[in-house]
């Protein structure tokens, strides 16, 4: 009787089918439990006194990455390679718009520049070189210069595209960031303890907004005027709308008129500002649509509605033409 069974093909597919069930339900059984096991080692890290820790080994770890990065642009410097860009400042304040606010930023953006400019073209050649195709010289020299001033601009326009976005999350969030801040200082607490408390509910909605006031909050813990602390918020951002803020605040506080008469103006004025660029952007989607709906459905268009015209225009004259 096992003997049938085991010649049967049949029986074989069956046996085959069933323990392949048997191991993914196996391996599924598994993984739910490990994985309910690591959810709930996180939550007891994260409820336990000592859960700053793996913030700490981050900055740790970011830290070891600054020091290995400054490192090899000194080695570079002293083996005679300068990294001093000569508009040092305008570079310097791009890079910071942009979040990298690490005193060796200019450098490494130099270095990313002279290795794309030279990568690039090295690239080419290899190519050219490996594949064995007949190239001209002139063609080759053509596209590698091509390519030199792409690795050459190409760090920059990456740098503007990531400032430019962190500038309008920035802005977006601000409106929110002035409505929390008011509801704190009618509450009763003080500006510092308004930037600490909206910088830790902005955490997760708004990330570059909560870093911007979480270090005000520390440069005011650590000593430093309020005046200071809130102009090199001002010049860490690179946005107007925080500058002005910046600058309003410290009149306010200059000429010792009301806190929360102040933000409820500037609040309001941000929430309209926001409106108005929601709705500017409304109004650029009938342009922006115009474009495809010209170079693509509008000849379609025309050859639906002249084709027809064409072919009997066609079968009316061609008979005419060959003298039938």
């Amino acid at each position: 009787m096992l003997e049938n069974l085991a010649l049967s093909t049949t029986m074989r597919i069956a046996m085959l089918v069933l323990i392949f069930l048997f191991v993914v339900v196996a391996v599924m059984l598994a993984t739910n439990y490990l994985l309910s096991r690591s959810a709930v080692r996180g939550r007891l890290e994260e409820l336990a006194p000592g859960s700053a820790a793996g913030g700490d080994r981050a900055s740790l770890r970011r830290d070891k990455l600054a020091v290995g990065w400054a490192k090899l642009t000194d080695r570079i410097e002293r083996a005679g390679i300068s990294l001093v860009d000569t508009q040092g400042d305008k570079l310097r304040a791009k890079l910071i718009a942009a979040g990298y606010t690490s005193p060796n930023a200019p450098k490494l953006f130099t270095l990313a520049r002279l290795v794309t400019l030279f990568l690039l073209p090295g690239l080419l050649l290899l190519a050219t070189l490996l594949g064995g195709s007949d190239v001209s010289p002139i063609k080759l020299y053509i596209f590698g210069v091509l390519l030199a001033l792409i690795g050459l601009y190409l760090p920059n326009l990456i740098i503007t595209a990531k400032a430019d976005r962190r500038r309008e999350e920035i802005i977006n969030g601000f409106p929110d960031c002035l409505d929390l801040m008011l509801v704190c200082v009618e509450a009763g607490l003080g500006m510092e303890a308004a930037f600490d408390r909206v910088g830790r509910e902005m955490l997760h909605s708004h990330p570059l907004l909560a870093e911007l006031l979480s270090t005000v909050t520390l440069e005011l813990r650590a000593g430093a005027s309020r005046e200071q602390a809130l102009r090199k918020m001002a010049d860490r951002s690179q946005v107007d709308e925080i500058k002005s803020f910046a600058t309003l605040l410290i009149q306010s506080d200059k000429l010792g008129s009301s806190v929360g008469d102040t933000l409820r103006v500037y609040a309001n004025e941000m929430r309209e500002k926001r409106r108005l660029r929601a709705e500017e952007k409304a109004h650029r989607l009938p342009v922006l649509i115009s474009i495809p709906l010209v170079t693509c459905m509008l000849p379609v268009m025309i050859g639906v509605l002249m084709l027809p015209a064409i072919i009997r225009v066609i079968r009316q004259i061609a008979p005419a033409l060959s003298g039938g």
